[in-house]
């Protein structure tokens, strides 16, 4: 079977599902319209005027007023995309301190899936305190060896298993920059749903920081965008670096509106979704050794936030075979449009499994019995 035969089939197993763990099927173009237009509507006055190239009093403006107030800063830029943010964020700072040097993880998204964009596009290098799967602690950052301009700080750090330090020690390493007179910047992609693990507000964990990122599509359900939340004054300059990268769009109403919507609905749910992940992981181990898999395996443990990697030793497609057959045969699909693949060893299977609305109908002997199901799928 071709690839486009073998997801036409997942789609339609995964449509005809009753109910999905995790990573549901998308939305056709007229459910999302449709679903725009009633919460855009409850987030915002859908009778005032388009935006037009992000003036402030639009709708975009509203986001970033919103999104300043949520993490406590004086001023944000809204991005149509995250990519974007960071490499007009990371240059502003390039030209501020004098230093076109960033610090920050081997496995964070600019080094894994921009296409060495930050040095190709913005004349940026790159270093590392540290290749173990974790952030940088802060003897790391205090005794590195080169001098850097730019911290920057990937929470969590998704391609490790979305591992977050404690609060004490995230606190100490960026400390540890400003001993050295960086600056810190957070990739904060999926900060909203780090503030149940450090027990503190995303006003909290943005204030630690220069300058932070966020995403309203990762976690809050939007169609895309991100902001970029600072000081007023470079705030200014990220709206200037923004039109220099291509990012002063005509209209950005549609992205806008997703983005309070999910601001108003998807944010104060996101604890629930941490909660919950928790004991979905437990009931995923449970379930699949209860059903004969082999060493099953989530990481982290106990999830830090609403999403977690599961690992089995058999080959991807193995494994992605007995999840749509399972999804055709029973009507329930718990890994839903994720797959599974080997990112290290042949035959060591990972898949990322993220907690949201759908997986809070389903109980925790729920996900085991189907746990356990999918396992007497393998061989």
């Amino acid at each position: 079977m071709g690839q486009v035969e073998d997801e036409a089939r997942r789609v339609a197993a995964l449509k005809a599902c009753r109910r999905v763990l995790a990573n549901p099927a998308r939305e056709s173009i007229a459910e999302r319209m449709a679903r725009l237009a009633q919460e855009g509507a409850e987030a915002y006055d859908t009778t005032a005027p388009v935006d037009f190239y992000g003036d402030e009093a639009s709708v975009v403006g509203e986001v970033e007023r919103r999104t300043a107030e949520l993490l406590g800063a004086p001023a944000a830029a809204y991005f149509p995309t995250g990519t974007m943010a960071q490499q007009a964020t990371l240059r502003a700072w390039a030209g501020r301190t004098g230093n076109r040097t960033v610090a920050l993880h081997p496995l964070a998204h600019p080094e894994r899936h921009e296409r060495g964009a930050l040095t190709a596009v913005s004349g940026l290098r790159t270093v590392h305190p540290t290749t173990d799967p974790r952030l940088p602690s802060a003897a790391e950052v205090r005794d590195f060896e080169e001098p850097f301009g730019t911290l920057m700080l990937e929470l969590p750090l998704r391609e490790a298993g979305f591992v977050l330090p404690t609060w004490e020690e995230l606190v100490a390493t960026v400390e540890a920059a400003r001993e050295r007179d960086a600056v810190v910047h957070l990739d904060g992609a999926r900060l909203w749903e780090c503030a149940p693990h450090f027990g503190r507000s995303p006003a909290d964990i943005a204030g630690l920081a220069d300058s932070v990122y966020v995403s309203f599509y990762k976690s809050l359900g939007g169609i895309s965008g991100a902001a970029v939340a600072a000081s007023a004054d470079v705030v200014a300059e990220l709206r200037a670096w923004r039109h220099r990268y291509g990012g002063q769009l005509f209209m950005q109403f549609p992205a806008a509106l997703s983005a309070l919507a999910g601001l108003r609905n998807e944010l104060p749910r996101l604890p629930s979704y941490v909660a919950h992940a928790k004991r979905v992981a437990r009931a995923l181990r449970e379930g699949l050794a209860e059903g004969g898999a082999t060493w099953p395996r989530t990481h982290p443990d106990e999830p830090h936030t609403h999403q977690f990697q599961l690992w089995l030793p058999y080959p991807a497609d193995v494994l992605n075979e007995a999840a749509v057959t399972q999804a055709e045969e029973t009507r329930e699909s718990l890994f839903g449009r994720s797959r599974f693949r080997e990112p290290d060893l042949p035959g060591l299977s990972m898949t990322e499994v993220t907690v949201a609305l759908d997986a809070l109908d389903w109980s925790e002997e729920d996900v085991r019995r189907a746990a356990a199901d999918f396992a007497a799928r393998l061989p």
